[in-house]
């Protein structure tokens, strides 16, 4: 069934196309009985305007699109639908992309969003992200880009991000606190900024503290389990764990589990995270906060900034907040 067009709501109405098409505009021009006449009339006849039409004439749809690598992560599912609930309040849609944290499917995705003429571009790169021409393709269109979690640093532009050292001085912190004599610290990919921040913030705090303090970097939760467990099998074993991220928490805990150790005393647990994991176990773990969700609401008002010719430069940063469990 085609829908209701411009053309049969002036002929209903017995006004100019031009005129039902200002009214829908809220163009001031119209007078208040009109607009509402031709607004019930479209509410009621279900009209639709036509998306790729508007399109064509700003150059633009009022469509964002979101570059994340893997929608199966709570933390981006979580940033995902922030910005998804905040775009539907102004009339706006999402298009999401899974770069797979690999740099050349980023770029195609990134072709595609110039395609399709977004108003917008959401970005977290790929670890892999080395050149940064395809990101000045996006600006030259002046497309307003937000990068966030994971951003480029020697690349300027808007970033909204965690306060990565922060959370890993939380950590440590916690730690320390808890009187641990010998640390295993897992990191993510060392190539990563996200990663280099956390893992300078964590070791600065046992500088000069008699604990022995042993870091790793893992990709994956399946490079990380075998180290758990083979570290939890000497007799030295490490009494707390710090997991940098939800995938090396669940790589370690399939380690703590499978030996059937108690968290909290046999080992102790700290994680870095998005908050959905750590209260799947039990006792739940200790874990910083850094929430998606509140980073896609930031990022989303970051966006709509630029859109309204806020085209200054910044870096927003979204405090940690360490969440007591019983794991340390």
């Amino acid at each position: 069934m085609t829908g209701t067009t411009l053309k049969e709501i002036s002929k209903a109405l017995g006004i100019s196309i031009s005129t039902v098409s200002r009214a829908l505009k809220n163009h001031p021009d119209i007078s208040s009985r009109t607009k509402t006449k031709v607004a019930e009339l479209a509410n009621l006849l279900d009209y639709e305007p036509n998306a790729n039409a508007i399109g064509l004439r700003t150059n633009t749809n009022k469509v964002f699109g979101l570059l994340i690598p893997s929608i199966s992560n709570s933390f981006y599912d979580s940033f995902v639908a922030a910005v998804e609930e905040e775009s539907r309040k102004v009339g706006y849609s999402i298009m999401i992309l899974q770069s797979g944290d690999n740099a050349e499917i980023e770029v195609e995705n990134l072709k595609l969003c110039r395609q399709n003429r977004v108003s917008g571009v959401f970005v977290c790169i790929a670890s892999q992200t080395q050149h940064y021409e395809p990101f000045n393709k996006i600006k030259e269109q002046k497309i307003p880009l937000i990068f966030f979690d994971k951003v480029p640093d020697s690349y300027e532009g808007n970033k909204v991000c965690l306060a990565d050292k922060t959370s890993a001085v939380l950590s440590a912190n916690t730690i320390i606190q808890s009187g641990k004599k010998s640390v295993l610290a897992f990191f993510g990919n060392e190539k990563l900024s996200i990663t280099a921040k956390r893992v300078e913030a964590f070791k600065d705090c046992f500088k000069n503290k008699k604990i022995k303090l042993e870091t790793q970097f893992c990709n994956s939760m399946n490079e990380v389990y075998p180290q758990t467990l083979s570290a939890l099998n000497k007799n030295q074993k490490p009494d707390a764990i710090f997991c940098m991220s939800d995938e090396i928490l669940c790589g370690v805990m399939k380690a703590v589990l499978q030996l059937k150790l108690t968290v909290g005393k046999d080992v102790s647990v700290i994680a870095i995270s998005d908050g959905f994991f750590p209260k799947i176990y039990a006792p739940e773990i200790t874990y910083v906060e850094t929430s998606g969700y509140k980073l896609g609401k930031a990022a989303f008002t970051r966006m709509m900034e630029c859109i309204n010719d806020n085209s200054e430069i910044k870096e927003i940063i979204i405090d940690s907040v360490l969440i007591q469990g019983a794991s340390i």
